[in-house]
């Protein structure tokens, strides 16, 4: 009895750890409120990204979306002026290729929730898992990303991909657009140095060609059941033919949902669009280092890239140290359509806007460098008549700086979510505050006069 006495004592000690530290992972910070009045921001540089900056301009948004735009803009009755004197209003930044509210401490499995058992997950929905209480989302959104593509990750097919706003109670708050893609992790190319014994080669060149034979076997049964379900003119599936791994997939075959491919190698790259034509599929590539050297085939299948960071090493030996940093100007000056997500190893998507500095900085224009992390991203997961410009009829989901977003010294200081005011502090801010209190007090210390 007494070791059984013993026993439950631990129990209860580890189940209230784990409460415990479910609580400290909860930021404290209460979400905006729906907008009660309009709001006018005065006398500031407007960034619509659909043409030149507007010098001393007036946005003005009410119930959530933007109303007028521009000079001279007349100022609805019982509004709310905010006078900018200067300072500069965008969209809000989209980050188009993230694991947020996915992962919160990579080290500690508990808080990993972004892949699932298996190889094949099409029915796997990221904005199901979402943690709307994530320390990493304050932290993101003081830098002005309000908008991010939470996408799974893992195995061959991994789960289907949505747009989140960060801001609200729940991830149904949160939730801007759901499936927007089912991602994919392409078998990477495999390389077999001298060193490698002869059966090494071929074992590591058999498992790429079965994971391969996999995704097509998938593919097929998936199209199969599709065929099905519209010979029955799309009523329900029978209970007993229902699976719900290959009716999540009815979107891809309808060419309502793209295929989102993990991508970087130029073989990758070839044959995904192959298996995208097989399948007449729409097809997005992400990562997309070696895109360049593949420009004409995805112009000539309209297939989009999302640069999955500029910030990163060269692949190569013999690719020059900048090779990296000018893929986004290469694509550009190639025609094919793209944008910008932060680096996905280093799980700061706060940085996002010095991504796209540093691609112009190496010969990307400094307009499409500000697109494409805004309205490039919303069109190509077809969102732009909602949100990636300021002009009426959009989300008043915007951000006010104090100069240039792509300046590393440049604060945010006002940011809203479909017209809800957004609080921007963060657990840095917090501890900010905590330690210029503790020199404050220490300088007016009797010790130190």
């Amino acid at each position: 009895m007494k070791e059984r006495g013993v026993c439950w004592t631990w129990l209860a000690l580890v189940l209230w750890l784990g409460l415990a530290g479910g609580w400290a992972w909860a930021h404290p910070f209460v979400p905006g409120a729906p907008q009660t009045r309009p709001v006018a921001l005065v006398d500031g540089t407007i960034h619509t990204m659909l043409g030149p900056p507007i010098a001393s301009g007036t946005v003005v948004f009410d119930r959530g979306k933007i109303v007028a735009v521009g000079r001279g803009v007349k100022i609805p009755p019982g509004a709310q002026v905010i006078r900018l004197q200067g300072r500069h209003v965008y969209p809000a930044l989209f980050d188009a290729w993230t694991n947020l509210g996915l992962v919160e401490i990579p080290a500690v499995r508990a808080t990993r929730d972004q892949r699932e058992t298996g190889l094949i997950n099409p029915n796997v929905q990221a904005h199901v898992a979402f943690n709307p209480d994530s320390h990493r989302i304050p932290v993101t959104r003081a830098n002005g990303v309000l908008l991010c593509l939470s996408a799974p990750r893992g195995g061959l097919l991994s789960g289907r991909a949505s747009v989140m706003m960060l801001d609200g109670w729940t991830w149904e708050d949160m939730l801007l657009a759901p499936d927007v893609a089912l991602v994919v992790q392409w078998p990477a190319a495999v390389r077999t140095p001298g060193w490698l014994s002869r059966g090494r080669r071929q074992t590591l060149l058999q498992q790429r060609k079965n994971r391969l034979q996999r995704l097509h076997q998938a593919m097929d049964e998936a199209l199969r059941y599709y065929r099905a379900w519209k010979a029955q003119g799309q009523a329900q599936v029978p209970p007993s033919d229902h699976d719900s791994r290959w009716h999540a997939m009815i979107g891809l075959f309808e060419r309502k949902m793209p295929l989102l491919v993990r991508a970087d190698e130029q073989i990758q790259i070839q044959e995904a669009v192959a298996f995208a034509r097989r399948y007449h599929l729409r097809l997005i590539i992400v990562g997309g280092y070696d895109a360049p050297r593949c420009a004409q085939l995805l112009r000539e299948n309209q297939v989009s890239v999302i640069v999955a960071g500029v910030h990163r090493l060269p692949r190569y030996r013999h690719d020059p140290y900048d090779e990296p940093f000018t893929v986004p100007a290469r694509l550009h000056r190639a025609g094919v359509r793209f944008c910008i997500s932060g680096d996905e190893r280093e799980g700061n998507v706060r940085n996002l806007p010095y991504h796209a500095a540093t691609a112009a900085a190496f010969g990307l224009p400094k307009q499409e460098a500000l697109r494409s992390i805004t309205l490039r991203p919303a069109e190509i997961f077809q969102l732009a008549d909602r949100i990636g410009s300021l002009s009426p009829g959009k989300d008043a989901t915007l951000i006010v700086t104090t100069d240039d977003v792509l300046e590393v010294p440049t604060q945010v200081t006002h940011a809203w979510i479909q017209g809800r005011p957004v609080v921007l502090e963060s657990k840095h801010t917090q501890l900010w505050k905590k330690w210029q209190e503790k020199y404050r007090r220490a300088k007016n210390s009797p010790k130190q006069k």
